[in-house]
């Protein structure tokens, strides 16, 4: 048997971090697959780990895995291969397998997580969208979860301009939720989709925690958009602490439930972030995206005219909304988020300048 299929029946475990642990520390893996009960249990293994995985071992067929994963084109890159991700080295628990779909140089690029609620807000979704767009137009791969809410609008921004990285609390052939199938097609064909889980495995909750520390430690920096204070992202952000990488925080009313995490953590002293070019600062690429330059996104729509009617004068929003003969909430959303890519800042007063 090839040390690859021994990697191969530790991934069929689902998760342990002792596995992980000790591969990680250079035990072979070989020995670990092979071990008789009263070793596993010098190593620390419970009766119930040592039951598990004496299981999975005999129940695995690593042919069948590896004819499956060749048959959809998933390629399946082991802890000891030369593609695997030297970032992944500083987690405690690096997974012993990546399974991938894509593009796996991303995996050698720089990159920025980008995580947050489910249940986004509109303000939420705009900004999500906003900055992996403009990360990625600055040569950055984004990083995420492909759920519902944040992760899947940051893929999706940056998708318009760039690449991204989405990683699976799932197995790899199992897109989760359903209604982001169509965006997990448009991640083959652009980016990257990774997963340490077997193919097929479904979408179980306490997957989704484990994954999480993949984001976190592929990522040089992890932006929390909005996070509530049982948020998931949370976990992200405590890991990439852990790991020294930068954590940012969007922030939002206080008055939002879905804000509430998110805002915390500023207070707790995480970087507040008001656009990209503070995250590009902060981690060294700030000539990549300078403030104020050429380089900054285009405007269009309802943005771009506000912009027009600030370079002739300051305006105040009700005064814009008049001009403009649109609902003062739509004029307040676009100037909040101007105000965030860098354009415009509010005076003393109320009234907003172009920058």
């Amino acid at each position: 048997m090839a040390n690859s299929d021994y990697y191969l029946t530790l991934a069929s475990v689902y998760y342990n971090q002792k596995l992980n642990h000790l591969i990680k520390e250079g035990f072979p893996v070989k020995e670990i697959v092979l071990a008789p009960e009263k070793t596993l249990k010098e190593l620390g293994f419970s009766p119930g780990e040592i039951k598990n995985l004496s299981r999975k071992i005999t129940e695995f067929d690593a042919e069948k895995v590896k004819k499956y994963c060749r048959d959809l084109g998933i390629k399946i890159i082991t802890f000891e291969d030369e593609e695997y991700p030297q970032n992944l080295l500083h987690l405690y628990d690096p997974p012993v397998v990546l399974f991938c779909l894509g593009d796996t140089r991303l995996l050698k690029e720089t990159a920025v997580g980008i995580v947050g609620a489910r249940r986004a807000t509109s303000y939420g979704v705009k900004v999500a969208r906003t900055f992996a767009e403009d990360l990625a137009r600055s040569g950055i791969t984004v990083v995420s979860g492909m759920a519902r809410g944040i992760d899947g609008e940051a893929h999706r921004g940056a998708l318009k301009v760039g690449t991204t990285i989405a990683v699976l609390g799932s197995g790899i052939d199992v897109p989760y939720p359903r209604e982001n199938e169509k965006l997990y097609q448009e991640i083959l064909q652009k980016g990257l989709i990774i997963s340490e889980f077997l193919p097929g495995t479904l979408p179980l909750p306490f997957l989704f925690p484990v994954r999480n520390r993949l984001i976190a430690a592929l990522s040089q920096g992890i932006v929390v958009v909005e996070a509530a204070l049982k948020s998931g992202s949370l976990i992200t952000a405590k890991i990439a602490l852990e790991l020294g990488r930068e954590v940012f925080a969007v922030p939002g009313m206080i008055t939002s439930p879905q804000s509430a995490g998110s805002n915390l953590l500023i207070k707790d002293g995480a970087r507040i972030v008001l656009g990209v070019a503070d995250i590009l600062e902060e981690l060294g690429f700030s000539s990549l995206f300078p403030a104020n330059s050429t380089n900054l996104p285009e405007l269009f729509g309802l943005s771009q005219k506000i912009l027009e009617l600030l370079t002739a004068e300051d305006l105040a929003p009700e005064n814009i909304a008049e001009i403009l003969q649109v609902n003062i909430s739509e004029v307040l959303r676009e100037l909040s988020l101007l105000e965030i890519k860098g354009y415009v800042k509010k005076l003393f007063g109320g009234k907003f300048t172009k920058i």
